[in-house]
């Protein structure tokens, strides 16, 4: 097996990061790899290991690390003033650009994360509906807030509706104000909104969860019945949003939300997230809505910072370009179509999930649908393959293979001849 290189240094600062870090980790990633750099479509580590980069921030570096463009515009506007705490005229021209782009938006209000975005939509739909039940989906990941942390992750799941916390600190009353649904399943997520919709204040969901497609219809007959009882339905568009097409999971699978949460792509991998939708959704942002007691407090000292809407500018007009979609689609197909038919030779129980701009491994025989048939993985063995795929030169998080436009051909070949060597070392355990 090869042997990662790792110098002295590196082992002092692995060191330090456990002296001072909890786990010795920012609370992303936890593999022992000290970053040094990162440039197109590839970091490395401190110790002057290189690896293809398919982590990429966990999504936004969809340009890939330092695109010149990008630095060009961060650049300029450093001259200029890196924060205002008030409005200015780069936040006008983005959001502007996200209400061209995303189907459900007429209005956008920042945050500088995706966790406060799904808190501030929830509320957002609570302040127009008036209720506090929402439903969510069984390991559907909105963020670090309290309500997301419901039945994120599951170690014994309860029955549906219930919910169950998967993270000390929460307090336990917040169960009762969320009901748990499996992704994918019309029929009983369908009955569980017609059960409760005289409650419910919102349907939250990632139209792709994870790395689980939606099947044919299923967002159609959520959008349906959460239309029917005038209920907002909420898409979490942090990873798919400005990745699966510039309209985000929206314009891909066709179905507008009410409103949405995006961040990564939108700010080029800098601090920015956003709630976006129906004005009237919106509203409750607005001061005047005192008067009839809707109004959210939104106080942020960094939303809409102008160093992050720039690098998103900069992003989302490299976006727009012709073939942008395609290419980036075509390399993840190229990979994923090799991964499955490596896997399938070796006699590995595995399945290749996702979309090809973001995609995965889930090493077990059974059809991924849902949370429940995601969580029947190996993850024995997938930590190995992903032990593996680091000493090979392959960089990534424990799940999840984020595609760039700047991976090149050189980059999907290496790649697939690591996936051989990794996959028949597996084999042979």
């Amino acid at each position: 097996m090869l042997e990662r290189k790792i110098t002295s240094d590196e082992r002092q600062l692995i060191q330090q990061a456990h002296q001072l870090l909890p786990g010795g980790s920012t609370g992303n990633v936890y593999n022992d790899v000290i970053v040094g750099r990162g440039s197109g479509s590839h970091v490395w580590d401190v110790s002057g290991n290189e690896y293809v980069d398919y982590l990429l921030g966990s999504g936004p570096l969809v340009l890939g690390h330092a695109h010149p463009e990008v630095v060009q515009a961060v650049q300029r506007q450093l001259d200029n003033g890196t924060t205002f705490f008030a409005t200015h005229e780069s936040a006008i021209a983005l959001a502007a650009e996200v209400v061209a782009a995303s189907p459900c938006a007429e209005r956008i209000r920042y945050t500088s994360s995706g966790t406060e975005a799904t808190e501030y939509a929830l509320r957002a739909a609570r302040a127009f509906r008036r209720k506090d039940l929402v439903l969510k989906f069984e390991g559907g990941f909105h963020g670090m807030n309290a309500y997301s942390l419901m039945s994120l992750a599951p170690s014994d799941p309860p029955p549906f509706p219930q919910a169950t916390c998967d993270s000390a600190g929460v307090p336990g009353v917040l169960r009762e104000e969320v009901l748990i649904a499996p992704f994918n399943d019309t029929e009983t997520t369908t009955a569980m909104i017609e059960r409760h919709q005289g409650q419910l204040a919102a349907v939250i969901m990632e139209p792709f969860q994870r790395v689980i497609c939606p099947r044919p219809g299923f967002l159609e007959s959520v959008r349906s019945v959460t239309e029917r009882y005038e209920i907002p339905l909420i898409f979490d568009e942090i990873v798919t949003g400005f990745r699966f097409a510039y309209g985000g999971a929206q314009e891909y699978y066709g179905v507008t939300p009410d409103l949405c949460t995006l961040g990564k792509i939108l700010a080029g991998g800098f601090p920015l997230a956003a709630v976006a939708g129906r004005a009237d959704m919106m509203r409750g942002f607005e001061p005047a809505a005192s008067k009839d007691g809707s109004f959210m407090p939104q106080i942020g000292t960094l939303n809409g910072n102008p160093i992050a809407a720039v690098a998103g500018l900069a992003t989302l007009e490299v976006l727009r370009r012709d073939g942008t979609y395609e290419r980036l689609n075509e390399m993840g197909r190229q990979l994923m179509d090799a991964l499955r038919d490596i896997l399938s030779r070796s006699g590995i129980a595995a399945q290749v999930v996702g979309e090809p701009s973001v995609f995965d491994v889930v090493f077990t025989d059974q059809e991924i649908v849902d949370f429940r048939s995601y969580a029947t993985g190996d993850t024995g063995l997938l930590k190995r393959f992903n032990e593996l795929l680091i000493a090979h030169g392959i960089f990534r998080a424990d799940t999840k293979f984020y595609m760039s436009l700047v991976h090149t051909p050189e980059d999907i070949q290496s790649t697939i001849e690591i996936f051989e060597s990794v996959i028949s070392q597996l084999a042979s355990e």
